[in-house]
């Protein structure tokens, strides 16, 4: 599979590591750049394997398969759920991130077929949850946009809501309102490349959504 925003180079990382076992399952800004929104590009790609508690011999075996396919690996950081690399082609460079999640998703992950195989992706609205849980963690621009992207789509911001304490004990509507009145969309957009529309786009979008938050999450 082509298309989307990916670059060819992590198109061709996910198709080297699409036989891995246990099957991983491709998430973040790379799912939604590569298959459901194309609405920005990421230097990083996401494999969550989700249920496991601990990634084992995993690293190796992306290692092994990345080195036989010609790609240049290099161990950025290692733990036994969190393992980073940085991978070339020796043109561009792609960070993947492998990650054990012992959460189970909420929704089953949809299979997409890329090149001789398939790989899973997890679902918009699996996306939605787990950046709401982000926002409130690391409050990064990115991933304020990859909101708005999503609420556009479609995805159920109420329903998405009522899941993330599954995702993380510490999350409410109210706490991520508050997180979200530090974020400076009109600052920090042009630090990440948007235009003065765009940035101010955002900051209305982060404004709504603080409003829509304090609503939900008042008490009946």
């Amino acid at each position: 599979m082509s298309g989307g925003r990916l670059t060819d180079l992590q198109w061709r990382i996910l198709g080297v590591l699409a036989g891995v076992q246990p099957v991983w399952t491709l998430t973040g800004g790379g799912a939604l750049v590569g298959i459901y929104l194309q609405h920005r590009t990421t230097k990083d790609l996401d494999l969550f394997w989700h249920g496991q508690a601990q990634l084992d011999e995993l690293p190796r075996e992306v290692r092994e398969r990345l080195s036989n396919a010609g790609l240049e690996a290099t161990v950025l950081q290692s733990g036994m759920t969190f393992f980073q690399l940085r991978v070339s082609d020796g043109t561009d460079v792609c960070v993947i991130d492998l990650v054990a999640d012992p959460v189970p998703p909420i929704e089953t992950p949809n299979r997409i077929p890329i090149q001789d195989s398939s790989i899973e992706v997890d679902t918009p609205q699996e996306i939605l949850v787990n950046k709401l849980c982000a926002l409130l963690g690391r409050a990064e621009l990115r991933d304020l946009v990859d909101v708005q992207g999503l609420l556009a789509s479609g995805t159920d911001l109420k329903r998405a809501l009522a899941d993330a304490p599954r995702k993380d004990a510490g999350f409410s509507p109210l706490t991520l309102a508050w997180v979200l009145r530090d974020i400076r969309p009109k600052v920090l957009g042009r630090l990440a490349g948007l235009d003065e529309e765009q940035a101010m786009s955002l900051e209305t979008f982060k404004e709504h959504l603080i409003a829509e938050l304090l609503e939900m999450g008042a008490p009946e």
